[in-house]
């Protein structure tokens, strides 16, 4: 046994030693030689160094997938772009929030409130021009703004009552305010005449080829309490837009011709000159009418007259159409009827109507004209080649200011085109609104509806549509959808059943 000791330990010493060879052949332990007998603690440090190297290398993966993990996702963030979504984003959370679908609901509902009224009282002559509403338009004065939105709902009263019987007379006009009653029904006819054989063709749209049709009316105030609110009795005249074939050619017909008074002198380079459509509608008679401008006249002088000795007032309004007839029947007024009250116009989606003379005449006469201008509207940019008075006052006043303006006026007083604004002008965005769509199609930045809507929440120039507005959104909803924000057309609105059988898109404002 005991010469079985040394053999046995030299087998073992040599297999140790072939460990060591192995080990130093490896990557995992360093090169260092083994002792006889702590084998061990040689496997301990081998295990040690084992498990440091592997979590050196897990440590070097998980740093190398985090940031992997942080470039795909850096890469992913910047290709959204969060700085330029996040605004539209938390937009659209805030206005589905609890608050404002309960203000949406509330503006939806049938039941339209009001801004309450407030005394006028001496202040209604500034409110309809006395100082051409100098610091009543941005910001927008509270009054004046009801009373535009006011004036706007007489307009849309004509057009109702206009597309209840189209073919032939209102018998009811469904006017806005109580207090008013509508005095005489006014009716304009066109110079132009159609074929006989297109009433064939089309005998269900024969109201469309009709010579003469109604236009408009005219309302007295007649409630105590509203004359005492307002400071005077008012005479309201409204009228609607195009609506006809016929008035459709007649505002085809651009060209300006000369008014027929007063006679010019002989110093006047010029004579007022307005659009020849609109002239025709306003002073064309029928065998079975006479012209708007002598029922319109006659009605104003007996009111006139019946009320004498009060305290009168005539606001004349109209949109589109309607907003050129106002000024030709306010400029009317002012020069046949004697002892005329204040007029003042107010107008929505007005076009040009005459040249720089004839808005002179107007100023002249002291006809107070406030044009309510939506800055997508086509209509309020035609007919004709725009100048203005504002236009040359900005001018340097130096030789090559002179000669610019000289050639101006040369090229206004020769040329037929030469059409200017008149008045003083409220200028509203179709943008502002939050409801709207930004790219609305024409004929909602032309739509009634749309104007009043933009007046009622309009600022300031500078500022956002006002929080507190208060007109109802469904006649924008119900009558023209496709301009309305999708965001407004989903579940919220389904809920409240505000849409109707035709799917989630919500047409745009109406023309009525």
């Amino acid at each position: 046994m005991q010469t079985l000791t040394p053999n046995t330990a030299d087998i073992f010493q040599t297999k140790r030693r072939r460990i060591t060879c192995n080990a130093q052949t490896s990557t995992l332990i360093p090169t260092k030689p083994i002792s006889g007998f702590p084998v061990k603690q040689t496997n301990q440090e081998h295990l040690r160094n084992l498990e440091n190297v592997l979590q050196t290398t897990n440590h070097q993966e998980n740093v190398s997938s985090r940031q992997d993990k942080t470039t795909s996702t850096s890469t992913l963030l910047g290709g959204l772009n969060l700085a330029r979504i996040w605004p539209q984003m938390k937009a659209a959370v805030d206005e589905m929030s609890p608050k404002n679908l309960k203000k949406l609901q509330r503006l939806l509902s049938k039941s339209e409130e009001r801004s309450p009224k407030n005394k006028l009282g001496s202040k209604w002559r500034e409110l309809h021009g006395s100082n051409n509403w100098v610091g009543l338009l941005d910001p927008l004065d509270e009054n004046l703004r009801r009373e535009l939105v006011r004036y706007g709902e007489f307009v849309q009263a004509a057009y109702h009552a206009f597309h209840s019987d189209p073919a032939g007379s209102p018998r009811h006009v469904a006017l806005p305010d109580g207090s008013y009653k509508v005095t005489k029904s006014l009716y304009a006819t066109s110079s132009i005449r159609l074929p006989k054989w297109i009433d064939d063709v089309a005998p269900d749209l024969k109201w469309m080829t009709k010579q003469t049709s109604w236009v408009g009316y005219v309302a007295v105030c007649d409630d105590p309490r509203e004359i005492r609110r307002m400071g005077r009795r008012e005479i309201v005249i409204a009228l609607r837009g195009t609506a006809t074939l016929l008035e459709w050619s007649e505002n085809f017909r651009p060209n300006l011709v000369s008014m027929p008074e007063p006679k010019p002198e002989q110093s006047e380079p010029t004579r007022p000159k307005v659009e020849c459509g609109f002239n025709s509608l306003y002073t064309t008679c029928s065998q079975y009418a006479p012209s708007l401008a002598e029922t319109l006249i006659e009605e104003i002088k007996r009111l006139v007259e019946l009320y004498q000795g009060e305290q009168l007032s005539i606001s004349v309004t109209g949109h589109s159409l309607g907003a050129a007839i106002a000024l030709l029947a306010a400029d009317d007024i002012a020069t046949r009827v004697n002892y005329a009250p204040p007029v003042s116009v107010f107008s929505f989606g007005g076009p040009r109507v005459g040249n720089r003379e004839f808005a002179d005449r107007l100023d002249s006469k002291g006809v107070k004209v406030l044009r309510v201008v939506n800055s997508q509207d086509l209509v309020t940019k035609v007919p004709g080649i725009f100048s203005d008075n504002n236009n040359n006052q900005g001018q340097n006043r130096n030789n090559n200011g002179k000669s610019q303006r000289g050639i101006m006026e040369m090229v206004e007083r020769n040329n037929p085109w030469a059409y200017s604004h008149v008045g003083a002008e409220l200028r509203v965005d179709m943008k502002m609104s939050p409801y709207l769509k930004p790219n609305a199609d024409v004929a909602c930045c032309h739509d009634l509806e749309a104007y009043l809507h933009l007046v009622d929440g309009f600022l300031a120039s500078n500022c956002p549509f006002r929080t507190n507005a208060k007109r109802s959104l469904r006649k924008l909803l119900d009558e023209q959808r496709s301009n309305v924000k999708a965001l407004y057309t989903g579940k919220a609105l389904r809920q409240h059943r505000f849409v109707s059988d035709n799917g989630d898109v919500l047409p745009s404002p109406s023309s009525s």
